[in-house]
């Protein structure tokens, strides 16, 4: 796999990429995000024990390969519940691997949002409540595929224990939250507008505006 990234790298691809990386740990190899998703979607079929090998290296583009075929493994048609289950929980066991805001919004909707769909979601609400910030993130983010559903209830309540969030990357996926809410339901995003869209940032009250 990492071969594969090698030989598809370029030095102003790495530049690019490099710029954002917030740790000294991970290291990054210079793949445009379009290469990395080919690669990821021509493995689909790799086993989990080596997905998860990948989501234990400290390279940024192996751990999107590993993370992007997580999805791809998800939205396999026909996908059955002991399948998902072991998606989830691999993610799970993995969460503070996946910690930048991309890993998230390129799995968390599908592996955990679409399992959770029949299910309880007290472990959302338990990572809304987390002094990480990707944990709360991944809480609201993997909420998308729930509102998709048209079930609201959760995901409103998740958006209200995360209205007044400080950090700018958990109020953001907020927004996109509220905003298709507000498509599914639009009484329900002036409500809650109404009654907490002081707390919001700026950033994320416009993005649930343009729903209106």
């Amino acid at each position: 796999m990492r071969a594969a990234l090698e030989a598809a790298a370029s030095v102003d691809e790495r530049a690019k990429i490099q710029r954002r990386m917030t740790d000294d740990v991970t290291s990054v190899i210079g793949v445009r995000m379009g290469t990395v998703f080919e690669i990821a979607k021509a493995n689909t079929r790799m086993p989990l024990p080596e997905v998860a090998a990948l989501l234990d290296a400290d390279v940024y583009e192996l751990k999107m390969v590993a993370v992007s075929i997580l999805d791809f493994k998800a939205r396999t048609r026909g996908l059955g519940e002991t399948e998902r289950r072991a998606l989830y929980e691999l993610w799970m066991s993995r969460l503070d691997r996946i910690d930048t805001w991309d890993y998230i919004d390129r799995s968390a909707p599908r592996v955990v949002g679409w399992y959770l769909l029949d299910k309880p979601r007290d472990v959302l609400f338990e990572l809304a409540r987390s002094e990480r910030w990707w944990h709360r993130r991944a809480a609201i983010t993997a909420a998308f595929s729930i509102i998709l559903s048209g079930d609201l209830g959760d995901p409103l309540a998740l958006c209200d224990l995360l209205a007044a969030d400080p950090e700018h990357l958990v109020q953001t996926n907020v927004g996109v939250a509220l905003r298709e809410i507000g498509r599914v339901d639009r009484s329900a995003l002036e409500g809650f507008l109404v009654r907490r869209g002081d707390d919001l940032s700026a950033h994320a009250r416009r993005t649930a505006r343009t729903a209106l």
